[in-house]
């Protein structure tokens, strides 16, 4: 065999058109004299959100410090504890509402930790943490940042006592404007891997998906070539890679259960959630596997959201059940959901340590996994003591493993650290950055 090629991060497979980029292979790192220099390796970031607080009794551990003592809704990470920071004490408090409306105000400040307009016409917010790390990363991804979520709706009206339903549906946002998100796993797949023209119509969609044309039969020739120029491992690593982009395209193309665009969630609808958000979680794994994006924000809800989970025994809805008034009944209904939730990040966690990078560890190794709510308690409504969760070891510069509380600091203080730990060049955050916080 000859010179074995020296590819670009950023390398694609073409054909018909249609490109579908490379995962990290060996023939893309530099050489070693090129990584004692100091060349950087990929970090990656990820804000997961869900709705209405969380059951702190049965969410926040007794004990700080390693070896923590995990709690009922704590427990799907069971394997994964060495890999989690559970932060406790972290305040939100420019997410605080003007009246009623907690809700949106707390999921518009979840990742820019600003206070809004409360308007259901005057959008006004700042640039969220994912973003500004977005716009450091510049164009070494070809996908800037992928916005993602499980329930739908568009910006305009009010959605919560006056604010815009902008606030409330949207959690990734530059200065002013929201980057709405996507519901469905096979059109984020379709933006990522195959290209994604915004001005297709309806019907030249449901062709394609009618034809089965998988994106890899139209870039199979291209595949054939590169995989002669390439060394051994490289073309175990490719196959492999290829086949599993066949498999996850098969997965969301033919869930034909999945509505194409949620605009909204009424009780009983027709679908498995539990599927809907593994396809999603898929999606984000290979997104990342590929260096294609290295930024995500997930919604597995809207602001408030009122969703039932009847197939966990709770027939009402999220909301409904949030506002406890400390009803053992009503506890029973937040810890199982808010445990199905952290199973749900569970299966993200898993699959992300599952991928081995070329270079040595793992996806999770140089990724942050941000978790948390827009409220502490659904009752209450207070932005203050907040479920924080951080997974992954950012590249090494996080220690993980760890209960850690910080009492009434602020949340900001939390995201500055992250940035900068990410390498963007900033010294404040949000409204109420005063610090930060050690993560090591």
């Amino acid at each position: 065999m000859g010179r074995i090629p020296k590819l670009s991060r950023r390398a694609f497979l073409g054909g018909a058109g249609v490109m579908l980029s490379l995962p990290l292979l060996e023939a893309m790192l530099p050489t070693r004299r090129a990584t004692a220099g100091g060349a950087a390796t990929p970090k990656y970031l990820l804000a997961w959100y869900v709705p209405c607080g969380i059951h702190m009794q049965a969410w926040t551990p007794p004990d700080t410090g390693p070896g923590f003592t995990l709690t009922p809704i704590l427990q799907p990470l069971a394997s994964l504890q060495s890999e989690i920071l559970v932060l406790s004490g972290l305040d939100n408090a420019p997410a605080e509402s003007e009246g009623p409306g907690d809700h949106a105000s707390g999921t518009s400040g979840f990742l820019t930790c600003t206070h809004v307009t409360k308007s259901d016409t005057m959008i006004t917010n700042n640039t969220s943490i994912d973003q500004l790390y977005a716009q450091h990363i510049g164009d070494q991804t070809v996908v800037p940042s992928l916005q993602l979520g499980i329930e739908g709706g568009g910006n305009s009206g009010g959605c919560d006592s006056g604010y815009s339903c902008a606030y409330s549906r949207n959690i990734s946002w530059v200065g002013n404007t929201p980057l709405s998100k996507l519901t469905s796993p096979s059109t984020a797949f379709e933006l990522l891997f195959a290209g994604f023209d915004p001005e297709a119509s309806a019907q030249e969609l449901a062709q394609r998906k009618a034809n089965r044309l998988s994106v890899l039969d139209y870039t199979m020739s291209d595949a054939e070539k590169l995989r002669g120029k390439l060394g051994t491992s490289d073309r175990i690593k490719l196959d492999e890679y290829l086949d599993s982009v066949r498999d996850l395209e098969i997965k969301v193309d033919s869930d034909d259960t999945m509505p194409q665009c949620e605009v909204g969630t009424v009780p009983g609808d027709p679908g498995d959630i539990t599927d809907h958000v593994h396809l999603m979680c898929d999606v984000m794994v290979k997104a990342f596997e590929c260096d294609r994006t290295r930024v995500i924000s997930f919604m597995l809800g809207n602001a408030g959201s009122n969703r039932a989970y009847g197939f966990l025994g709770y027939p009402n809805g999220h909301h409904q059940y949030s506002h406890h008034n400390s009803d053992p009944a009503n506890y029973a209904a937040l810890q199982a959901i808010d445990t199905w939730e952290v199973e749900q990040l569970a299966y993200l966690l898993q699959r992300m340590a599952g991928v081995v990078k070329p270079e040595g560890g793992t996806l999770l190794d140089d990724a942050m996994v941000y978790f948390s709510s827009e409220i502490e308690d659904g009752n209450a409504h207070r932005h203050s003591n907040l479920p924080v969760l951080l997974a992954g070891r950012g590249g090494g510069s996080i220690v993980p493993g760890r209960h850690l509380l910080h009492d009434g600091v602020p949340m900001s203080n939390l995201f500055l650290s992250m940035l900068q730990e990410l390498g963007v060049p900033v010294t404040a955050f949000g409204d109420d950055s005063n610090g930060t916080i050690s993560l090591s």
